[in-house]
């Protein structure tokens, strides 16, 4: 179950992990089984963990005050679901994050993580982490703000093919800031620009 996650701890770091240094990683992070429609977190609680997913697919999203449901991510294998802003400042989160399927965690608590910072190659994933999240909330941002509806599909299409296949519609749809009918009718031109191609 931790291969995974060492796996991901050495494409983003250039130290090794000492035996000790493993040990310490596999006694604070905690494996946990989420049935699909669980929560890992409801909106107005504190995020207790930080989940590395080993296996199954987890969305984050906020319910507006018509009971409309907004799709801020979508997390797949070895991805982290968790919200980072109420997991670091310990306030409560606008947000619920659930299991869209049955999946595997390894979870993480705050004062865990900081045990953690004595380990240089945690140190370093941290770091590459958090420059991705970044690099992944700008383009987010522009996109929404920038690209025509279109051009939000075809990007995600080209970036992140797999969630074409693990998620419906209408979370694809929320996802990228549109409704399912629009969705439905970008998909549809897009099948008969390929019969004419």
């Amino acid at each position: 179950m931790y291969d995974s996650l060492f796996t991901y701890i050495k494409d983003r770091s250039k130290t090794p992990l000492s035996e000790k240094e493993v040990e310490l990683i596999k006694s604070v992070f905690i494996p946990k089984k989420i049935r699909k429609k669980q929560y890992l977190l409801q909106a107005g609680e504190v995020c207790k963990y930080s989940a590395f997913i080993i296996k199954g697919a987890m969305r984050q999203y906020r319910v507006d005050e018509k009971g409309l449901e907004h799709i801020i991510r979508l997390n797949l294998e070895t991805w982290w679901a968790g919200d980072r802003e109420s997991f670091t400042m310990q306030v409560p989160s606008a947000y619920n994050i659930d299991a869209w399927e049955d999946t595997d965690v390894l979870t993480l608590t705050k004062t865990d993580s900081e045990t953690l910072n004595s380990i240089p190659a945690w140190v370093e994933t941290r770091i590459r982490m958090d420059e991705n999240y970044s690099f992944a909330s700008q383009k987010r941002m522009n996109a929404s703000i920038s690209l025509t509806a279109e051009q939000r599909y075809a990007e995600l299409q080209q970036q992140y093919p797999e969630f074409l296949l693990r998620f419906p519609q209408h979370l694809i749809a929320s996802y990228l800031g549109m409704t399912k009918e629009t969705l439905s009718r970008i998909r549809k031109q897009i099948v008969k620009k390929q019969m004419v191609s």
